[in-house]
């Protein structure tokens, strides 16, 4: 049974506590298959660690993925399945070892929520997930600064030699000269 949360736009919650979006992918959390089936669809696997009470992860629900921009954005480009950072269910890294979501999150490093691992187009044999990620992001951002890493990754800055603080400065100056006004 899922709730709806204060916002109407702000998706749910599912019985393990976490938020969901009504387009997150529902899948068996194979990660070689996920990036595949989002390669697949010209998309990008964007997995998303969340925890049950997380302030963090209620705010990027209510305040970031909530809001039609970056939604939009996000949906177009991106698959996001979720990860419950204290999950029992199965879960298939890149180089083939079976996990829970709780062991997953330790091997790769993830420690806070919420944190997006952003994947890329194909996996390389034998490698981790958290070995052939493109980027990481842990915490609820702003707006901007959320919506310019996910254009970045999109855009693979990761591969060129802007990295992503210099990309985002870049963004934010050029919205200041077309005379938007960026709050964060």
């Amino acid at each position: 049974m899922f709730t709806t949360v204060s916002n109407a736009h702000a998706g749910t919650i599912g019985e393990d506590g976490l938020h969901k979006q009504d387009w997150f992918s529902l899948t068996f959390k194979d990660v070689a298959e996920d990036i595949e089936t989002a390669s697949e669809e010209g998309k990008r696997l964007v997995i998303i660690f969340e925890q049950r009470g997380c302030i963090y992860c209620a705010k990027m629900h209510e305040e970031l993925l909530s809001d039609p921009e970056v939604a939009d954005y996000i949906k177009a480009n991106f698959n996001v399945v979720q990860f419950n950072l204290f999950g029992d269910e199965e879960v298939i890294d890149t180089d083939g070892e079976t996990l829970t979501e709780k062991t997953a999150a330790r091997k790769w490093g993830i420690v806070f929520t919420p944190t997006m691992m952003f994947l890329p187009e194909r996996t390389e044999e034998g490698k981790t997930a958290t070995d052939i990620a493109a980027s990481k992001m842990p915490g609820a951002f702003g707006k901007w600064t959320f919506l310019d890493m996910f254009k970045w990754v999109n855009e693979k800055g990761y591969e060129g030699e802007e990295h992503f603080q210099k990309y985002h400065a870049r963004k934010i100056e050029e919205a200041r000269a077309a005379g938007k006004l960026i709050v964060e």
